[in-house]
């Protein structure tokens, strides 16, 4: 597998990973893969952190690929970013996968399949149309009755999951079976992962200071130019932290200070849901950046990867 090595900077969202990941990536000259479900969404750019590309030291690969009024899902985030890290191997370097969203990390790296077929709008659009007639418990009933197992797993107010559930059974896949093959993971890619570690109270404060900047930076500007082309809540990308408590209060459902407290709070929520996620997946080797400094950081991950390449290639010369 030493032929499919790839390194994933992990870590909960404001703690510093995607720095780290372009010091190791411009390191190990090659370019960082982002493993982001809403960076890859143009125009969603202070919201979602991204480097501006006036600022990037190394290629950022997997943002900019969809509009917001796109359904962009994780099994096409799946084909796309495998493409992008397949092409980085073929040139013969190591690819450096950057971003929170569990899912899609392991989507990428890890064997995970996803029902062949394409259901069309209108049986979406069917199931939709039930949620909103009859109420999302309708939806969720009609899962349960169909599939009980995978019903208990979706709470009945996740509209979006349950209508992807029974798309799912539509093309002969259990939701349920597929998540327990999630769990009995076979890896595609030999993934290094490392992930940000630091104290709640200093993550907290982080996150605090980077909505802050954000404001500061235009995102208000920015969410209302992206309603002014069409996104709306409806969309994936409108549910995104930040441009779902904006997009309320735009339309007069807030204000924009009540907006900001909220974003910090379900922010907060959000990395310790991706702390969670971290710790369940056991895979990571933990670095305090703030302990042992960004540089340090970038020599233990480097080293351990061209450490374990030699190794490699030794092992197959005396088989050789």
């Amino acid at each position: 597998m030493a032929s499919r090595r790839v390194v994933c900077i992990v870590g909960p969202t404001a703690s510093g990973k995607s720095s780290l990941a372009e010091l190791v990536a411009e390191r190990l000259g090659s370019s960082v893969v982002s493993v982001d479900a809403m960076q890859v969404y143009r125009g969603m750019d202070v919201g979602t952190a991204k480097t501006p590309k006036g600022e990037r030291r190394v290629p950022l690969l997997m943002v900019d690929v969809a509009d917001v009024d796109e359904d962009y899902s994780v099994q096409r985030f799946q084909k796309d970013a495998r493409a992008c890290i397949d092409g980085l191997l073929g040139r013969g370097v190591v690819p450096v996968l950057c971003g929170g969203t569990g899912l899609y990390l392991d989507a990428v790296i890890d064997q995970m399949d996803f029902p062949a077929g394409v259901i069309g709008d209108e049986r979406r659009q069917s199931y939709e149309r039930i949620a909103a007639e009859q109420g999302p418990e309708a939806l969720h009933r009609l899962l349960a009755a169909r599939d009980p197992k995978s019903a208990a797993l979706i709470h009945p107010n996740n509209v979006r999951r349950c209508v992807r559930a029974l798309e799912m059974l539509d093309e002969g896949v259990s939701y349920a079976k597929n998540n327990e093959g999630l769990k009995r993971r076979e890896p595609h890619y030999d993934a290094r992962i490392w992930a940000i570690s630091m104290s709640r109270e200093r993550l907290y404060e982080r996150i605090d200071t980077r909505v802050d900047k954000m404001f500061d930076s235009g995102l208000v500007e920015e969410v209302r130019g992206l309603r002014e082309c069409g996104l709306n809540r409806s969309h994936t990308a409108g549910q995104a932290i930040g441009y779902k408590e904006l997009l309320a209060a735009l339309a007069g459902e807030s204000t924009l200070e009540e907006a900001r407290d909220q974003i910090k709070r379900r922010t907060r929520h959000y990395a310790k849901r991706q702390l969670s996620w971290l710790k369940r997946d056991g895979r990571a080797r933990w670095i305090d950046v703030d302990e042992i400094g960004r540089d340090h950081a970038c020599d233990l991950i480097v080293h351990d990867v061209l450490g374990q390449l030699d190794a490699s290639s030794s092992n197959q010369e005396e088989v050789d």
